[in-house]
């Protein structure tokens, strides 16, 4: 279930600062709260060194995402941020190019 996932302001708090300003900042603000309540339910595992995209909803590897989809193109200072959002929900956060993010659980 995707409520026993762990909140990703918890596990990458300054992700998810950078993400709600830049979503503000694109006239976003419906996503903007939303993405206080994202979970991680996943971790790309595409083995680039320079990926560190996150699935935050229950979606096949793989698959299209379909009707209702749109990808929110955002301007960080460094590397690239996009989210995936279907009917008004984050779906995945594509993070490429960034520095690497530093876990708050504990986990490495």
């Amino acid at each position: 279930m995707e409520h026993d996932r762990p909140l990703l302001r918890v596990v990458f708090p300054d992700l998810i600062a950078e993400l709600t300003a830049l979503l503000e900042a694109e006239g976003e603000g419906e996503l903007a709260v939303s993405a206080r309540e994202l979970r991680l339910l996943g971790e790309c595992d595409c083995g680039d060194d320079f990926c560190q995209s996150i699935l935050t909803a229950d979606h096949p590897r793989g698959e299209p995402f379909g009707e209702g989809h749109r990808c929110v193109a955002l301007l960080p200072s460094e590397g690239m941020l996009n989210v995936d959002v279907v009917h008004g929900r984050i779906m995945y956060v594509e993070i490429i190019g960034q520095p690497a993010m530093l876990r708050r659980d504990g986990r490495s």
